[in-house]
């Protein structure tokens, strides 16, 4: 018998982009924790990394058609 282990960023969301593709891979690898910690500690600055507005552009850019 096969058992298939999920995790969160396994979650059934819709995918618009290429984004959403980068987002999901960089959850399962850790880096987007690894970011977000980065960023709770201040090495980005005031602005913060910048993920949202890269992943929305990144979706505008490449979208996912159906």
């Amino acid at each position: 018998m096969v058992t298939l282990l999920k995790f969160n960023f396994m979650k059934k969301t819709k995918t618009r982009g290429l984004g959403d593709t980068i987002e999901r891979f960089t959850t399962a690898t850790g880096v987007k924790s690894f970011t977000q910690f980065l960023n709770r500690n201040g090495v980005f600055g005031k602005k913060g990394c910048g993920c949202n507005k890269r992943k929305e552009a990144l979706n505008k850019a490449v979208p996912y058609k159906k």
